[in-house]
């Protein structure tokens, strides 16, 4: 089937309209960055020493919420979020950053080549931000991908599967966000669970806990430990 320039437009509107524009997302209107750093095997503990002595020189300019190393689902790889009020915001925060010199010297300069690859990705909050229970435990992310035919039913069905799996004893979402910038209709779920183990034992129960989503496709998962320095352990 071959669409025109204006039909794939008023496509990405109306999935705009009935997903990410939900009348059921929270009242945060704020932007949220998901940045993953993979970096050079060799250098990998050095890279979270460093950040962990250096990362307050970051945090001075804006907020981060939680900051993750990978441990399955990606290797030697660091996951964080920063959240702005705006994209001018972010800009103006980028822009105060080149002018520290000791976020640039004291980070940025040792810090660059240790890194093999970065990516971003900028969301907006479907599912209200809460702090997990209790410190420790294991943070699952995952992503979703929304079936354009799908979309009036998108939003509808992740919520259901949301509501279905987070339950007392089985696991809990801290936060879901969709994507304004990165891959087109995906959507990001953050979990929190007491132990990998526990996230493997009750797997099975959290599948088939809720009704099969429709037009919600799973993309890819990884699980992760919060860094000391991470705001959300």
């Amino acid at each position: 089937m071959h669409w025109s320039r204006q039909r794939l437009v008023m496509l990405q509107k109306q999935v705009r309209r009935g997903f990410c524009s939900s009348a059921s997302r929270p009242s945060d209107r704020g932007l949220y960055e998901l940045r993953v750093y993979d970096v050079q095997p060799h250098l990998y503990t050095r890279f979270l020493a460093l950040t962990n002595q250096k990362i307050h020189l970051r945090t001075a300019h804006s907020q981060l919420i939680g900051y993750w190393s990978v441990e399955y689902g990606a290797l030697n790889q660091v996951f964080h979020i920063w959240r702005y009020e705006s994209y001018s915001q972010r800009t103006a925060v980028r822009a105060s950053l080149a002018q520290d010199a000791d976020w640039t010297e004291q980070y940025i300069s040792k810090a660059i080549p240790m890194l093999t690859k970065q990516n971003n990705e900028v969301g907006r909050l479907l599912w209200g931000l809460q702090p997990p229970p209790k410190e420790g435990g294991v943070f699952e992310l995952q992503r979703f991908h929304v079936k354009p035919e799908g979309r009036r039913l998108g939003w509808g069905g992740l919520r259901d599967y949301i509501q279905s799996h987070h339950a007392p004893g089985l696991s809990q979402v801290v936060g879901a966000f969709c994507n304004d910038v990165g891959h087109n209709h995906t959507v990001q779920v953050l979990w929190w669970f007491q132990s990998p183990d526990y996230w493997a034992e009750t797997r099975d129960q959290r599948e088939t806990a809720g009704p099969t989503v429709e037009h919600l496709d799973p993309v890819s998962n990884k699980l992760m430990f919060p860094l000391p320095f991470s705001p959300m352990k």
